[in-house]
């Protein structure tokens, strides 16, 4: 039983715990140096969508079901956009993180935004902002940006 629990802990360290034993602290960078590995990503992915010519409405939207780390105007499309940052590309790219279980909590998140501001006939679609921030100093973050990067899923008015 020991053992189970020792290869399902180190299986947790391995995928995401790194967040934990990895400080973005011991970085030269002044923005992860404040705040942390995620504010500052998605502080970057503000700018990086804001340079393609997105407007962002909102960051860090909290609500019961979960948050959505930006809310973005593309156009007429509103974006929901899920910022995944790591500070090692060494397990693969941030952007695998976003599974299906994480997938179904940003559309029912999405679903009571849009129902909250009568939206539902709105156009709209999820986008993964991927940064991979190196420890190393004065290092630059390496950016992916995936464009539909998935459809809604679960249950409920804007799923098929």
């Amino acid at each position: 039983m020991l053992k189970k629990s020792i290869t399902a802990i180190d299986r947790w360290i391995r995928s995401c715990g790194r967040f934990l034993l990895r400080s973005p602290h011991a970085s030269g960078n002044a923005s992860l140096q404040k705040d942390g590995l995620g504010p500052a990503g998605e502080r970057l992915a503000a700018r990086f969508l804001t340079k393609l010519g997105y407007r962002i409405l909102e960051r860090g939207h909290r609500l019961r079901r979960g948050e959505i780390d930006l809310i973005a105007l593309d156009g007429k499309c509103l974006v929901f956009v899920e910022v995944k940052t790591w500070s090692s590309a060494a397990d693969g790219d941030p952007s695998q993180a976003v599974d299906a279980k994480k997938q179904e909590r940003l559309s029912r998140a999405a679903l009571v935004y849009l129902k909250q501001r009568k939206l539902l006939e709105h156009p709209t679609r999820f986008d993964v902002v991927s940064i991979v921030w190196s420890n190393e100093a004065n290092a630059q973050p390496s950016i992916r940006h995936f464009k539909s990067a998935f459809e809604a899923i679960g249950r409920g008015q804007m799923f098929r």
